[in-house]
């Protein structure tokens, strides 16, 4: 007698007893009941059969077999067999061992921002640079409607603090907080930006803070690189007219934006760069935003830092 055929994963809704009853046990010399395979095969596909479990693969599906009967009804009589056509080629799919190499991913690169987009971002930069003042940039932001945010937005978060200080502050996006105060940074994470910021003697009515992104995410989500692409210019053209002595980004995405930076903050914070607005040369600093400060606390002791080197900046 003959090894029993390999078993397969898959999952059906007979039992593995009805499985062996339909497995061959037969000698090398005996044939294989054709309507006994037709079932096993048929069980196969149902059980949603995907890899074969043994040394060798063997493509069952390829074996010649007659077409199936169909049922019939306990204590009735078979239904007639319909005349068949010519021959015609059944295709096939090929099953893959468990053991064959995976085929590896392939990640689709990022394609061209979409017409709308730079349509959307275009407009905006348009818009910025007729902003003559703050007011006039704040005017220009709530009739823009190059930004689907604003649809799902309450209110325009545009910036908080006094527009004649030299430290600016800038995060990512306001949320659920901000959207219905519409001031930045007056959750949970601004009320520890002002802890912070007293620990070095100042408050908000010696900073000027604002955001990249003017309205809420929905959900607190992320905002895409298209939503940044698009508000990027009236958040420039806000510090050119702020023109602050110091610049202080708030977690990485807003420091990828403005600064051009894409190492994570963690290797970022703490250094002196130039921020370029227009003509002029703004000492640029990247560091921890206090979101992540509620979630990291051992990690304040770095920002601790930071804000000993903006104190000591102002002062010079």
């Amino acid at each position: 007698m003959q090894a029993s055929p390999p078993l397969v994963n898959g999952e059906g809704g007979k039992g593995d007893g009805w499985l062996r009853s339909r497995l061959c046990y037969t000698s090398a010399a005996m044939p294989i009941d054709p309507a006994v395979a037709r079932e096993l095969l048929t069980f196969y596909a149902e059980a949603g059969v995907s890899d074969l479990v043994g040394e060798t693969p063997v493509d069952r599906l390829a074996v010649g077999i007659e077409e199936p009967r169909a049922r019939s009804p306990v204590g009735g009589a078979s239904p007639p067999v319909p005349p068949q056509g010519p021959a015609t080629e059944i295709p096939t799919r090929t099953l893959r061992r468990r053991d064959a190499p995976v085929p590896p991913t392939v990640v689709p690169k990022p394609g061209p921002v979409p017409v709308a987009a730079e349509a959307a971002t275009l407009a905006a930069r348009e818009a910025a640079a007729r902003a003559g003042s703050l007011d006039e940039l704040r005017a220009l932001l709530e009739s823009f409607d190059g930004c689907a945010l604003k649809l799902t937005a309450k209110r325009l978060v545009f910036a908080d603090g006094n527009p004649q200080a030299r430290l600016m502050l800038v995060g990512e996006a306001p949320g659920r907080e901000e959207d219905i105060e519409g001031l930045p940074f007056v959750g949970p994470s601004g009320q520890l930006l002002d802890r912070m910021l007293a620990s070095i003697g100042l408050d908000r009515t010696g900073v000027y803070i604002a955001n990249i992104i003017p309205w809420r995410p929905p959900g607190n989500r992320d905002p895409s690189m298209q939503e940044t692409q698009i508000c990027l210019p009236f958040i420039r053209r806000q510090i050119e007219l702020v023109a602050p002595d110091v610049l202080v980004t708030l977690g990485k995405p807003s420091t990828a934006a403005l600064l051009g930076i894409a190492d994570g903050i963690r290797r970022t914070r703490g250094r002196w760069m130039t921020y370029q607005a227009g003509e002029r040369d703004i000492r640029a600093m990247a560091t921890f935003h206090p979101a992540y400060l509620l979630r990291q606390p051992l990690e304040k002791r770095h920002s601790w830092r930071d804000l000993l080197s903006i104190k000591k900046a102002l002062e010079s």
